[in-house]
This record gives structure tokens, C-alpha cells and sequence, in this order.
């Protein structure tokens, strides 16, 4: 028995020190890899350092490097992040390497239930940061957290590494962390925001904001699905949702509706979102019109889809009411508008001819 044991654990060296070691015994003027058959299956866990060209995989054995190519099949595994444990079939090449044929992931963890009204579309590049199935994706606006799944789409990239650029599209789970649906390879890397448009200097925050975090500037164009607390924002790469809470400073950007071009100071919650700290919208600058406030009146309505920093449009039942935005001295029950909202508006005739608001209350 003891010689038979011997003999099993010569055996197991042997194949492990060909696996690691054996590749030295090739030609060395040889570089190009050719097609060869399956030597072993090796399980592990991926490490830091791996591309897509390159994977770097601990074994109970060592270390081992084995490249990926164009005959890899990774139909079956794509996520290569630091930590994820896989299995790879290996080949000999005569380029001095083994090479991947085929890579198999574990079995992952159930998903949880989605949201599919919270989808939005980010491109950024995946952090160091990233373990197991949760993501770092950074992007110009912050970091974010993003989970995968068994049944997130991969058909559009080649392999998950650090530092590449990937789109991915996701939506929130009942877990509070947002999931990706699909991830593909981004065609330009990571996108960029910058501020622009026409807004009071004065509102500008400071590197940390009143939220006592550092912000970000974030320039796009609010869509349709913005609601009173969450802003859905058309960025260059793709959409982003900005939730709007009580230490959103919307006083120079308070009109949300469809349409609308929008400056936003983002820092990233605790609840994984990312939050508004200041919204600046896009103002004319104009002299503004003598207003008689001595004969105010009082109107309610909805907030219309037409309306801008500059000019409410106001739905009643008696018709649409047009009324300027250039001398409000407060908006109360309410941070934002938003199309379809209900508001009675207090206003006053101006030397311009147009109604003008005075002050808006949300119903």
C-alpha cells in the first residue's frame, strides 16, 4: 500500500511540474501556438494581473499563466475578475505557453427579483476594487456597484478583466444593488461628462457640497421616465438615475421635464445610487418685466411637457396658461417639477404682457 500511495504522489507532481514547467522543453524559434489537445482541467481562482489576453490563475499547485485566444471557447464562463473561481482545459502550445481551449465557471448564487423600470445604460471601466459577482465600474461621475448573474447577457464582450471598457446595461434588484442585464464591449471608452450651460456662479458647489461628500459635474438631457425623486439623465454613453432628496439644492434647476438640459453636482449614497447635490438648468438672460404683485391671483393645474427654466406651461381645465419663471420667490411642498405634476401657481401680470409666477405650491 505504502509503495502503491508513492507512486500516486509521483504521478500527481509529475503532471502538475509538465503543467507549469513542461513548456521550457520546447523549441525556442518557434512562435506561433498550435491547435493541440486537452492535457489536464485545472480548477482555481483568477488573480489580479489578468487581460484579456492573459490569464492568471492560483491553483493549490502555484501559479499559472495560460493565454487566452481566439480559438478559446469562453461560451460558458466570461467573468475573469480577480477572486471569481474557475476551471480551465489547457493545451500545450509551441509558443512557450499553455494555452486555455476551454473555460467553465462555478455554479453562481440564485438572482433576486428586478426592476424593469429602473433600467439605465452606463459605459465606464471596471475598478480593481471588483470581487467575486460584484462589479466596480468607474465611471466620469463616480463608482458604482453592479451585480452579475447567472443570467446577465455576455454575447457582446469577449472576456470581464480589470481596467477594460465595457456598456452595460442594468436595473435594480430587490437587493438594492443594481444588476447587470447585458455588458458589451464599449467601442470608445469610458464616457466623460463635463458641465455646460448658463447658470448663477453663486450656486456652484464647492469641492465638498452641503452633503459633506465630494461632487462631480454631470451635463444631459432629462427623459421621460424622470420622476419627483428620481431624475433620469441622458449622459454621453448612455442614461444615468440621479435620486433627488432632501439635500438637493434645485433652485436654479427645478424644472424637470422631458427635454430639458441640465447640469447636476452627483455624489454617489449609501443606497448605491448616485444623488443630486445641485441641479443648474439653462436660463435666458433677460431684463426682467415690472410685475404688479398688488393683484395677485391663484391657478392650479399640471406641469406640461413644454415647459422650460424660462416659462411654465401650465395645464388647467380651462386650457394651457403660460407663465414666465423669472421672478419666483419660492416653491414649496415640492423639490422639483416634473411633467404631469400638480401645482397651484400664485401670479401677477407684467409690463411684458405675459402672467408672471410669483410663487409655486406643490398640491
Amino acid at each position: 500500500m505504502m509503495i502503491e500511495m508513492k507512486k500516486f504522489t509521483m504521478a500527481k507532481l509529475g503532471l502538475t511540474m509538465s503543467l507549469m514547467f513542461g513548456t521550457v522543453m520546447l523549441p525556442a524559434n518557434c512562435t506561433q501556438a498550435e491547435a493541440a489537445e486537452v492535457i489536464a482541467t485545472v480548477p482555481g481562482t483568477v488573480l489580479s494581473g489578468t487581460t484579456a489576453e492573459l490569464l492568471k490563475l492560483s491553483t493549490r499547485d502555484g501559479e499559472m499563466e495560460i493565454k487566452i485566444d481566439s480559438g478559446t471557447d469562453t461560451s460558458e464562463c466570461k467573468i475573469l475578475l480577480p477572486d471569481t473561481k474557475i476551471s480551465v482545459s489547457v493545451s500545450h502550445g509551441n509558443d512557450g505557453y499553455l494555452h486555455a481551449v476551454k473555460l467553465y465557471a462555478d455554479a453562481q448564487t440564485p438572482t433576486v427579483s428586478m426592476d424593469s423600470d429602473t433600467t439605465a445604460t452606463i459605459t465606464g471601466t471596471i475598478g480593481d476594487k471588483t470581487k467575486d459577482d460584484v462589479l466596480h465600474f468607474i465611471t466620469s461621475a463616480g463608482e458604482m456597484e453592479i451585480k452579475l448573474d447567472t443570467t446577465t447577457n455576455m454575447n457582446g464582450c469577449s472576456v470581464l478583466v480589470v481596467d477594460k471598457a465595457y456598456t452595460i446595461t442594468c436595473v435594480r434588484g430587490s437587493d438594492a444593488y443594481m444588476h447587470a442585464v447585458s455588458i458589451s464591449d464599449a467601442s470608445s471608452g469610458a464616457a466623460t461628462y463635463s458641465p455646460s450651460g448658463n447658470y448663477d456662479a453663486s450656486y456652484t458647489p464647492a469641492p465638498k457640497a452641503a452633503v459633506g461628500v465630494e461632487t462631480t459635474w454631470v451635463t444631459g438631457t432629462v427623459n421621460d421616465k424622470t420622476k419627483e425623486n428620481l431624475m433620469y439623465l441622458a449622459v454621453n454613453g448612455g442614461e444615468m438615475q440621479v435620486v433627488i432628496d432632501d439635500n438637493t439644492d434645485a433652485r436654479n434647476g427645478y424644472v424637470l421635464t422631458p427635454g430639458t438640459k441640465v447640469t447636476v453636482a452627483v455624489y454617489r449614497g449609501s443606497d448605491a445610487y448616485m444623488h443630486a447635490a445641485n441641479i443648474i438648468g439653462t436660463k435666458d438672460n433677460y431684463q426682467s418685466a415690472q410685475v404688479d404683485s398688488s393683484s395677485p391671483s391663484s391657478v392650479t393645474g399640471t406641469v406640461g411637457s413644454k415647459s422650460n427654466e424660462n416659462v411654465l406651461f401650465l395645464v388647467t381645465n380651462a386650457g394651457e396658461m403660460e407663465l414666465k419663471l423669472d421672478v419666483v420667490s419660492s416653491v414649496t411642498n415640492c423639490k422639483v417639477l416634473v411633467e404631469g405634476k400638480k401645482i397651484t401657481v400664485t401670479c401677477a401680470r407684467g409690463s411684458d404682457a405675459y402672467m408672471h409666477a410669483l410663487s409655486i405650491t406643490g398640491a
